[in-house]
């Protein structure tokens, strides 16, 4: 690649499944790298398995990275100076390759059947050999060729490697120097037919053609790389693209990730209400880090810092605990409005609540939610009325004179504050604050812990083991309410 060419990178995803997370960390790193450098980021699909691609995955796949904030320069949908960009409307360009291969001898047919290809690798194993294709073909006799496809044995074609050649190199923009000795290759398949060429052939074709200047994909390529290295040096490419490998992204127990063990599809995370900002944060942190302790950082932050040469060898953790908690932190960061909005697809039965209600209790519950998909159990304790349990109020292992006497107190509280105003969102601050200020007066004087006072209280008016703190809950229920709710406890406690 020359100083004067403009970076052009791209992913390849087959449309064979819904958009995968290592997709999107694939294309993030491609999206970094293309902005900090004024670039293209393209997005080509490889749909050349027409038994296993659709035009559902496929749209579910670019839109899906649309969605998220990622927008190629060019793609299927918008189209570009150098399209098609699906592989299946772009047969005709591989064909010349092939012919011209096929002309100068660097290309061949071969005749072999798969019968006579296992009986090979037996021998080359019972030797403790690597199976690889012995060359065969590459002096058969013309009149051989013809009994063979006198007997309808269909060719395929291989690319000769050269035998002068010991090995195959080439630098990786992360790992440096990387080599494989020819040896352990051999002279592999590159199309059925001239028709029908297989992957590494026309995804070289297609680099080729789109003037892609980096690579930048996951390191299960890099046996890919040896051999289209092979390839851009028979079709004469002196400068091909740079090539960066990202690490693995392995399970908690450092398997490889897989949908046995964890979710693998962006779908499964947008639907249990992971934020499109938090995908993009998380995932942008496997392989990669701006080298402090940052680690909730957007799009156009994690834009300016990210540097190509820092992105690590060994594999990434797909670390579920990590994941969740980024995305609470972005969920308690969002504008209440933004929160109500994002909320509407995950309320469930409480969709049809009072409005005004509604929106209290989602303030309550804001901070405390880690996914969207919590809302119902979090609004739970605040929109359903439960009867008092009374283990519940003595389950911090209080003692039940304590606890009676902070329900005394609770009531006390209550009727002795004269508060005629509507509790709103608006002073929602300021009337915690307010109660906070009694009830710590009142705790003071008993020689009681706060724990001792406001859990029995939060307890008596959510009925829940998990809900908001006791000052929410009496502003959320408001002042008659709350008052009737720990009279009720009282009641209870000394029956």
């Amino acid at each position: 690649m020359s100083s004067e060419e403009s970076i052009r990178v791209r992913i390849a995803p087959s449309p064979t499944g819904l958009l995968h997370v290592g997709t999107v960390r694939t294309a993030l790193f491609n999206y970094y790298f293309a902005r900090q450098n004024k670039g293209n980021f393209i997005i080509r699909i490889e749909d050349t398995d027409t038994a296993r691609s659709t035009k559902e995955y496929e749209e579910n796949i670019i839109t899906g990275l649309q969605n998220l904030g990622l927008v190629a320069d060019e793609d299927p949908i918008k189209g570009g100076p150098f399209g098609p960009y699906r592989q299946s409307e772009r047969k005709a360009t591989y064909r010349p390759y092939l012919e011209q291969l096929l002309a100068e001898g660097k290309a061949y047919y071969c005749y072999c059947t798969k019968e006579e290809l296992e009986k090979v690798h037996k021998e080359q194993m019972a030797q403790k050999q690597a199976p690889r294709y012995p060359g065969t073909c590459h002096g058969r006799s013309e009149e051989d060729k013809k009994n063979r496809i006198a007997e309808g044995i269909v060719p395929v074609i291989r690319l000769k490697i050269p035998g002068s050649l010991k090995t195959v190199v080439f630098k990786d923009l992360i790992r440096g120097k990387i080599e494989q000795h020819t040896k352990e290759l051999d002279d592999f398949i590159i199309a059925k037919d001239l028709d029908n060429p297989l992957y590494n052939f026309v995804v070289v074709i297609d680099d080729v053609m789109m003037k892609i200047t980096h690579i930048i994909r996951g390191e299960d390529h890099i046996p890919n790389t040896f051999k289209q290295v092979l390839i851009y040096q028979a079709i004469g490419v002196k400068n091909p693209p740079h090539f960066a490998h990202l690490p693995l992204i392995l399970n908690s127990d450092k398997t490889k990730l897989s949908k046995r063990k964890n979710k693998v599809s962006i779908n499964d995370y947008l639907g249990e209400g992971y934020l499109p900002e938090a995908i993009l944060n998380f995932l942008s942190l496997l392989g990669w880090n701006p080298g402090n302790n940052q680690e909730v950082m957007d799009l156009n932050t994690i834009t300016s810092l990210f540097n190509l040469g820092k992105v690590q060898k060994s594999s990434a953790v797909f670390d579920t605990t990590k994941f969740l908690w980024i995305n609470g932190q972005y969920i308690r960061s969002l504008p209440f409005e933004k929160f109500i909005e994002r909320s509407r697809n995950f309320l469930g039965k409480y969709a049809e609540q009072n409005p005004t209600l509604l929106e209290h209790a989602l303030v309550l519950i804001q901070e405390r939610c880690k996914k969207l998909s919590d809302i119902p159990e979090l609004l739970a304790p605040l929109l359903e009325e439960k009867d008092i349990d009374i283990s519940l109020l003595t389950s911090q292992k209080i003692p039940p004179t304590t606890v009676a006497l902070a329900l005394e107190i609770g009531q006390r509280v209550m009727q002795n504050w004269d508060k005629s105003e509507a509790f709103t969102i608006v002073n929602k601050a300021e009337i915690c604050e307010e109660l906070k200020q009694l009830f710590l007066k009142e705790i003071v004087a008993h020689n009681l812990k706060n724990g001792d006072v406001l859990w029995p209280i939060r307890a008596a008016l959510s009925g829940q083991q998990s809900s908001p703190g006791a000052f929410e809950m009496i502003w959320f229920s408001g002042r008659e309410k709350s008052l009737q709710k720990l009279k009720i406890a009282h009641a209870a406690l000394r029956t």
